[in-house]
C-alpha cells in the first residue's frame, strides 16, 4: 500500500488502497449483474478485466480528478465494494461521489457506513463544499441512501450519459459542506 494513500476507519470498516492482489475479490461482485446493472458497466469478465478498474483507480488519483477506496470489513481483508469521489474538481469545490457494494453484505448498513466516511472524509480533508451524486432514477437502493444521508434531489438530467448501447438519464443529488455539519451536529 502507498504510504501517502488516507486510510479510513469507521466502526466496522477500513476504506483503503485498492491493490492489484484485490483484483479476484473484486471480480466477485464485479461479475455480479445486479451489482453492477446501475453503474453503466457490463459484468466483468475475468480478473484482467478487474485489473482495468483497479488502474483506474490509480489513474484518477495520480491526475487529481478522483479517489477511490476499497471497502473492507475491520476483521476481514478482501474488498467487497468500493466507494469514492471522481469528476473532483478542486477550483470549484466540488467532486461527485458513487460507490458499490459485493451483493452478499446489502442490507447491512456498509454501505452506509462508507459512504458517510467518504463524504467526510471529503468535506474535512479535500476541502470540498458540494458533493454530488448521479444516480439511475430506477436505483431504489441508492436514491434512498443518498436521501437518508441528507443529500437532496435537484432534478433529471435527461439523457445525461452514454452506456452500454443506451442514454441514461440521471438525478443530480446534491450535499453542501454546511449541510454536512448541520447533520452530524444533530446525531
Amino acid at each position: 500500500m502507498s504510504s501517502s494513500f488516507p486510510v479510513i476507519e469507521t466502526a466496522r470498516l477500513m476504506l483503503r488502497e485498492v491493490l492489484p492482489a484485490d483484483a479476484p475479490d473484486m471480480l466477485t461482485y464485479l461479475s455480479d449483474k445486479k451489482v453492477v446493472q446501475y453503474m453503466g458497466l457490463p459484468p466483468f469478465q475475468s480478473v484482467l478485466e478487474v485489473q482495468g478498474e483497479i488502474d483506474w483507480y490509480k489513474e484518477i488519483l495520480e491526475s487529481g480528478t478522483g479517489i477511490r477506496w476499497g471497502i473492507t470489513l475491520k476483521d476481514e481483508r478482501k474488498v467487497i465494494g468500493s466507494c469514492g469521489f471522481l469528476n473532483l474538481h478542486p477550483k470549484h469545490f466540488r467532486a461527485e461521489v458513487g460507490f458499490e457494494l459485493n451483493r452478499e453484505y446489502w442490507g447491512q448498513g456498509i454501505a452506509g457506513e462508507a459512504l458517510d466516511a467518504v463524504v467526510n472524509h471529503g468535506f474535512t480533508h479535500l476541502n470540498l463544499e458540494r458533493i454530488e451524486a448521479l444516480v439511475i432514477p430506477d436505483n431504489d437502493a441508492s436514491r434512498k441512501l443518498v436521501e437518508e444521508k441528507g443529500f437532496h434531489r435537484e432534478g433529471l438530467l435527461r439523457h445525461y450519459e452514454y452506456t452500454c448501447g443506451q442514454f441514461d438519464d440521471l438525478l443530480m443529488y446534491s450535499l453542501l459542506k454546511g449541510e454536512n455539519k448541520e447533520k452530524r451536529d444533530e446525531a
